[in-house]
């Protein structure tokens, strides 16, 4: 892959006009847009087919997770839209019944294993017995066993997984954020030369990008950094 294909840009926007205006300023600085709950609430699925139609990549981030009879045909429905990738909770139900949705399409799907929102005491508040490195670890054995092409998980985690599962599983991360960047809500981040360094294919950058007043330089300044930590 190229620096600029290891982007995703999160189109976490409240309307499609917002989407579709991003995605001209940034023009082709960037391929890759992740679409998310809030603009597929606002009508957003039609965008995945018109931008797969223009030659852009796109991640449904949808993180489903219901009875398997539902992800199934849940799945083989978004399977049409012609997306990348698509997120489901990394749970070994979930991600059997995603799989066999998603047989004979081209979609890949990402096993979601702890938000970036949340760390050990988030878990523990939740119900988890275990904290966030146990957890992650736990869902990508399971992930790699039930077929799922990827996982989502914070870069802090990277490292450690992929020694878990080699090179098998596309490593997706999102949680990053810029040198001189806010960590904003999220609690487990990294630049994003330092999560691919860490070994992540894929970073997943949302508001430094969308809240840039230039989106294009900044999108193209994270790539920089991308081209510059896989070099090194």
């Amino acid at each position: 892959m190229s620096p600029r294909e290891r982007l995703i840009i999160a189109l976490d926007l409240a309307s499609i006009e917002a989407a579709e205006q991003l995605v001209l300023r940034i023009g082709e600085a960037a391929n890759f847009y992740k679409i998310g709950m809030e603009l597929v609430y606002a009508g957003g699925l039609p965008l995945v087919e018109r931008l797969v139609g223009e030659g852009k990549k796109v991640f449904l981030d949808l993180k489903l997770h219901d009875i398997p009879n539902t992800v199934e045909r849940a799945t083989a429905q978004i399977a049409r839209l012609g997306a990348s990738f698509l997120t489901v909770h990394a749970y070994p139900q979930t991600m059997k019944a995603a799989v066999a949705g998603a047989a004979g399409s081209h979609l890949k799907l990402l096993g979601v294993t702890a938000l970036t929102s949340m760390n050990d005491k988030d878990l523990m508040e939740a119900g988890y017995a275990s904290g966030v490195e146990t957890t992650v670890v736990h869902r990508a054995r399971q992930a790699k066993s039930r077929g799922v092409a990827g996982l989502i998980l914070s870069p802090r985690e990277v490292r450690m997984v992929r020694g878990v599962v080699g090179n098998r599983l596309i490593l997706v991360t999102p949680g990053i954020r810029p040198k001189g960047v806010g960590a904003g809500d999220q609690k487990r981040v990294m630049t994003p030369a330092e999560a691919i360094a860490a070994g992540a294919d894929h970073i997943v950058v949302g508001r430094p990008v969308t809240e840039a007043a230039d989106p294009k330089a900044a999108a193209a300044a994270i790539i920089a950094d991308v081209e510059q930590a896989l070099a090194a």
